[in-house]
């Protein structure tokens, strides 16, 4: 999966505005891609995008729900999930990374004026000069400071047109450069009307280098929408006009045609919303919070059972300590799950001796476990739960953590994490076929798998 960026950003100057009828709430469509990449791709990808998180590991008004479908990215290469944003007056559609492992909205951008159609194809790239309500943040604006800058960084504080510039330089050597900019977006209300948030902050990037933002990982996107938990964050910035909480289902991107997946950010006070916070077979597990990785949504591990037996796990495994390592995140950006050395091992032998199945004449790059099902018309394999903080229990179906890595084969979608990563994550393919509710203010994580065939 697709590797991203990671920003710690302070709160803007300018919070976004919306103007919306009382209680209702937006539609985002999320585009279906081309054909899925194959698991040694996606885990190439998923490698390439923890060394980053692990980078960076180290170191109410008014209100309305905005809804978008979000719809897998799996079929591009990089099993993501996409939404489509349209910036700018008159408003420019950009697909983007759905990701809650960073919390920058970016896109990328041009400078183009003039027979632009020559250089970009439609949709391509933001136009920011093709917006009459586009504006760079200037330089000495109090949103600028903590935003990475290019060395050296011209600031002239008293010029009118001294922009913020920023720069970000991945683990790789990719890197993503531009102005920290705001404009106007517009979206899709449930009634059929737009509504348009102003002053909405994101990366301009007018120049995007390397595998991690160009490369096959990232093949049609133009940008991300980072849903982490910092300020400047989409869901952060919506969610001081629409509540601050989001939900959504990431469905089979396996199927076809593949079905709608929907992102819905805020807490309006119409029956669908009602419909996710009042769910009865909701459970919920505290979201802690990690003051050195504070982008991140981490919740708590207590156990793992392989067919209602408790493995023999340490727990001090999945702990968070006073250093900020450890713990583990939910991330949409993740296609694996990743969990460390120590209880992979016990996973795998737990799992390895209640399959009577043999192993594939050619082994899948990447992946330790694997069966050859030929001839078997339904594989029953050993079940994984997750006990987590505050004593709900995670209990995914058995497709979201063994996938066919070729025809007649199934493999083990976990892999493990090394003490050098620090921490372990919840990818998006075990959270398929989930509602998931992020509900900031009470700091915890709903899950249901009731609820996402919600209109």
């Amino acid at each position: 999966m697709l590797p991203l960026i990671i920003f710690l950003l302070l709160l803007t100057t300018q919070t976004p505005t919306a103007s919306t009828a009382a209680n209702d709430y937006l539609k985002l469509p999320l585009l279906h891609k081309s054909s899925p990449p194959s698991p040694t791709q996606a885990l190439l990808s998923d490698i390439y995008r923890l060394s980053r998180i692990g980078r960076h590991h180290h170191h109410r008004s008014q209100k309305g729900v905005i809804k978008s479908p979000v719809v897998s990215g799996a079929s591009s290469g990089s099993g993501q999930y996409f939404v489509e944003l349209r910036l700018g007056t008159p408003p420019q559609p950009l697909l983007l990374v759905v990701d809650t492992g960073s919390d920058l909205l970016w896109v990328t951008c041009s400078a183009c004026r003039y027979n632009c159609s020559s250089l970009h194809s439609p949709g391509s790239t933001f136009l920011a000069r093709h917006s009459s309500s586009f504006s760079p943040h200037h330089c000495f604006d109090s949103a600028c400071r903590l935003v990475p800058h290019p060395d050296p960084n011209p600031c002239n504080r008293t010029r009118l047109h001294s922009p913020c510039r920023y720069q970000y330089l991945y683990s790789d050597g990719s890197t993503t450069s531009g102005f920290f900019s705001k404009d106007k977006t517009t979206l899709n209300t449930t009634s059929g009307e737009e509504a348009k948030v102003e002053n909405l902050s994101f990366g301009c990037g007018f120049q995007i280098s390397g595998p991690s933002v160009t490369g096959p990982s990232f093949n049609g996107a133009h940008g991300v929408m980072g849903l982490g938990r910092g300020p400047i964050s989409f869901a952060s910035q919506l969610g001081r006009r629409f509540g601050n909480k989001f939900s959504y289902c990431l469905m089979d991107y396996t199927l076809s045609p593949p079905p709608t997946s929907y992102l819905i950010i805020g807490d309006g006070g119409d029956k669908h919303s009602s419909t996710i916070s009042r769910n009865p077979k909701m459970s919920f597990t505290p979201l802690l919070v990690n003051p050195l990785s504070p982008t991140f949504y981490y919740i708590g591990i207590k156990s793992v059972k392989v067919n209602d037996v408790k493995l023999r796990i340490d727990p001090s495994i999945w702990s968070l300590d006073e250093l900020g390592n450890g713990g583990t995140i939910m991330d949409s950006g993740t296609t694996l799950t990743f969990v460390p050395q120590p209880a992979y091992v016990k996973i795998l032998i737990a799992i390895k001796r209640r399959v009577r199945l043999p192993s594939p004449a050619e082994s899948t790059p990447g992946f330790d476990l694997c069966f050859n099902v030929t001839g078997k018309r339904k594989v029953k394999l050993p079940r994984l739960s997750f006990e987590l903080g505050g004593g709900s229990v995670f209990e995914p179906p058995p497709r979201n953590y063994y996938i066919e890595t070729e025809e007649a084969v199934k493999c083990m979608a976990i892999q493990p994490v090394g003490n050098e990563m620090g921490f372990s994550v919840i990818g998006n393919l075990m959270q398929q076929g989930f509602l998931f509710e992020f509900d900031r203010d009470k700091s915890r994580l709903g899950f249901s798998r009731h609820g996402c065939a919600l209109p």
